[in-house]
């Protein structure tokens, strides 16, 4: 599990300004972190598959957060 220090040090890492916490990038950059530690855990644990469902489902809505993200910034791209 992710712990609340390290998810407010990639929270400071990928923030776009001083109170950003939710952003698609932020929440991209806290998928995953999640994302690599039950991995890890699915690695010693082969037949969890609860967790391997909520593995599943992070993939999926970190693959839908960074397609937002390359949309966007698509978009910014062809504005300027």
């Amino acid at each position: 599990m992710l712990s609340a220090k390290k998810k407010q040090q990639l929270i400071k890492k990928s923030q776009i300004h001083e109170k950003d916490t939710g952003s698609s990038k932020v929440q991209a950059a806290i998928l995953s972190a999640r994302i690599d530690e039950l991995a890890e855990h699915l690695k010693k644990h082969k037949k969890d598959n609860s967790s391997r469902r909520g593995l599943i489902k992070m993939v999926a809505d970190r693959r839908a957060h960074l397609k937002y993200l390359e949309r966007r910034s698509k978009t910014k791209a062809r504005v300027r």
